[in-house]
């Protein structure tokens, strides 16, 4: 896959006073993920070409991908497909990437969302949404130990430009 043709669409930098360790574990494990991610759980190979899941909090299947890039605690790029029937298909492969960095007594994240194509931003706005509230959770919970309980559901607007491609919302 040449990653040259992939857009940031979307890029979140925030600063977390942690280890990049801690960061890096936090992104990577099914434990740390439910804390901050509404129940969700991240599973992953680690490794190059490993496999990336996101699982739901009833256990099934959410988001599946590939792992492109892993370079422990600096870099994580993945693929990013959101499991629903026809998804992938009309709107391509989604890129996540994570950059890890020191930045003195704190770590700097970088979050870019690419796409393969130009997308609406009705479209865009899922990920516009669901991100801050994600990047805010595992912030809080790397510095307080508690993660706020944010309600997340997928913005109307997006709902709707799916529905009129055809793509049906399970």
């Amino acid at each position: 896959m040449n990653l040259d043709q992939f857009k940031p669409l979307t890029v979140y930098t925030i600063y977390i006073a942690a280890t990049p360790e801690k960061v890096w574990e936090a992104l990577t494990s099914a434990e740390f993920s439910r804390e901050y991610f509404s129940g969700f759980a991240v599973e992953m190979e680690p490794k190059l070409g490993g496999t990336f899941i996101v699982r739901a909090p009833d256990g099934s299947e959410h988001i599946s991908g590939e792992v492109l890039e892993y370079d422990p605690p600096r870099k994580l790029t993945v693929t990013w497909n959101v499991n629903w029937p026809g998804l992938v298909e009309k709107l391509g492969i989604t890129v996540v990437t994570y950059e890890i960095e020191p930045a003195g007594g704190a770590v700097r994240l970088t979050l870019s969302q690419r796409h393969d194509r130009p997308l609406s931003e009705d479209i865009l706005s899922g990920g516009r949404t669901g991100w801050p509230a994600i990047l805010s959770g595992l912030k809080s919970l790397l510095e307080t130990g508690k993660s706020p309980k944010i309600e997340m559901s997928p913005p109307v607007k997006l709902l709707e430009a799916l529905k009129a491609m055809g793509i049906n919302i399970p």
